[in-house]
Formats: C-alpha cells, structure tokens, sequence
C-alpha cells in the first residue's frame, strides 16, 4: 500500500494536465477549467513532496 501512495501525487498532476489538456484540444477552454487545473497541478507537486519524504 505505501508502495501505491508514493505515486498518489504523480497521478492528482496527470489528472491535473488532463484537465488543462482536453479542453484544449476541443477548444473550450474557460477560467474554471484553468484555475481547477492550475489547483490540481500544484496541490499534485505537493502531494508528491510530501509523500515522497514521509515513506522514504
């Protein structure tokens, strides 16, 4: 289980890309759809951070 949420982080930033990118390769691209990527993208880095020092 500690070996899966290592990469819990990793995938909250892919979902985070996937946000931002869908839309924009449909062409409907809006502000909540940037700042819901945007949250995901840096709340995913921290995630990362900080599951990565806490089961090292």
């Amino acid at each position: 289980m500690n070996e899966l949420l290592k990469y819990v982080g990793a995938i909250i930033l892919l979902v985070g890309v996937l946000v931002l990118a869908v839309p924009f390769l449909s062409g409907g691209m809006t502000n909540a759809l940037l700042l819901v990527g945007l949250f995901l993208i840096i709340a995913g880095f921290f995630v990362h951070i900080f599951l990565n020092k806490k089961f090292e």
